[in-house]
């Protein structure tokens, strides 16, 4: 049930923030990127209105080099027993603004899935689970979501290392809930074909919220912590 690509396959960053960062110091290389002021990302899942797990980054900055640890942990129940296991773990890392090397590894209910990519001489290098080794185009980016510039191009899956071409469409601005209950305004992208998903990026390209269906019908939303 939590099966879809969309679920693991989780742009964060004030403007304002930018500016401090070119200002105050930090390496050049990653001032390019959306790298939140707050070095984290968090949300809650939500089904039927009740919360079933979360989802993380932490953002390390170490000199020129940004490495993203992402968290994806998610339980169903039904009553006290647990129905739906599904656990994914990334690191995503990053040379100054190129995609440096990104490593996966998911459970979804005792099936394991793997991926990993590295830098060679004739570009990125990716294998996993669900694909056979490529060489990735250099516009595409993970399916990370914190990174806005995502929706431009390709994206490699980082459940099973799959490259996507899904179509995103732009639908309009609308009020996103966050998880302290209020509201924001957010610009709305639809993703079709290779990926079925939704995501909602706010005024300053920060990543806030998504939506997808799965097997049994029911929809899982993620709420901005």
């Amino acid at each position: 049930m939590i099966a879809r690509r969309a679920l693991c396959t989780s742009v964060c960053g004030l403007l304002a923030g930018r500016h401090a960062w070119a200002m105050g110091g930090e390496p050049s290389g990653l001032a390019s990127l959306p790298i939140p002021t707050s070095r984290a990302i968090a949300f809650r899942l939500m089904r039927h209105g009740s919360p079933i797990g979360t989802h993380t980054l932490n953002f390390i900055v170490t000199g020129d080099r940004l490495d993203v640890d992402i968290a994806v942990d998610v339980v169903l129940y039904f009553g006290p027993i647990p129905l739906v296991r599904y656990t994914h773990h990334a690191t995503e890392s990053w040379q100054g603004s190129r995609l440096a090397g990104l490593h996966g590894h998911t459970n979804r209910n005792g099936t394991e899935m793997w991926m990993s990519a590295h830098r060679v001489e004739a570009g990125l290098w990716v294998e996993g689970s669900g694909t056979k080794p490529y060489i990735a185009p250099e516009d595409a980016l993970p399916t990370t979501y914190w990174n806005m510039r995502m929706l431009r191009g390709p994206m490699i899956g980082t459940q099973d290392g799959g490259l996507v071409h899904p179509k995103v469409t732009e639908g309009g601005v609308q009020p996103v809930r966050l998880g302290s209950g209020q509201q924001t305004d957010a610009t709305h992208y639809t993703l079709s074909g290779d990926l079925d998903l939704q995501l909602w990026y706010d005024v300053v390209e920060r990543w806030v919220g998504m939506r997808f269906e799965v097997a049994d019908g029911s929809t899982i939303t993620y709420e901005r912590l």
